[in-house]
């Protein structure tokens, strides 16, 4: 079930839920808006023109209150909000209409895991011709929050918990399921 603002507010003042800093005027009635941060990362160019999923990606870090995002680029960003889910309470991470009209895909994979805590990280693309300037505290999206049937029997504990900043990807630190099946020489490979 979508929570309301008035379950919002009441978790928050049960501490069920955490977001910080947070205003009053960013409850909205079945969310919380989201503000952009003052970080920003790039992933850096490789040798290879190649970004491998098995290796660690590196990133060019900026700390700025304005940033211009180019017609077709790619930049992650951060929330200014630090948030704590309860382990009964998943989120939906929505980009705001109105910038979505000026061709800025607002996005960070739609959702965040019961038990999460940290600042959310945003990939944001400009589908637009022209510049785009981001300023640091904009309103750029919104947490639309649910509550499950129960709590999580294994809450949020992965590679982003407690994150800061715009965290680049650490899809390398996966373990993927079946691999190893994959990898042996008897495996779906080998009859390739």
């Amino acid at each position: 079930m979508i929570l309301s603002d008035a379950t919002i507010e009441k978790l928050l003042a049960e501490g069920m839920l955490s977001i910080e800093p947070l205003e009053p005027e960013q409850i909205q009635p079945a969310s919380v808006d989201i503000r952009l941060g003052n970080t920003f990362s790039i992933i850096e160019d490789t040798p290879s023109g190649i970004v491998g999923l098995e290796d660690e990606i590196a990133y060019k870090s900026i700390h700025a209150d304005r940033y211009i995002l180019l017609p077709g680029q790619f930049v992650l960003a951060t929330t200014m909000e630090y948030v704590r889910l309860g382990n009964d309470l998943t989120a939906f991470v929505e980009g705001r209409s109105s910038l979505g009209r000026m061709g800025l895909f607002v996005q960070n994979a739609g959702w965040v895991d019961p038990g999460f805590e940290g600042e959310i990280t945003l990939e944001l693309f400009n589908a637009n011709r022209c510049a785009l300037e981001l300023r640091a505290g904009r309103r750029v999206g919104q947490l639309v929050f649910a509550r499950m049937d129960g709590s999580a029997k294994s809450p949020y504990a992965g590679k982003y918990q407690g994150q800061r900043g715009a965290t680049g990807s650490r899809v390398y630190l996966d373990r993927e399921v079946g691999r190893e099946r994959l990898d042996r020489p008897d495996g779906p490979q080998a009859r390739r």
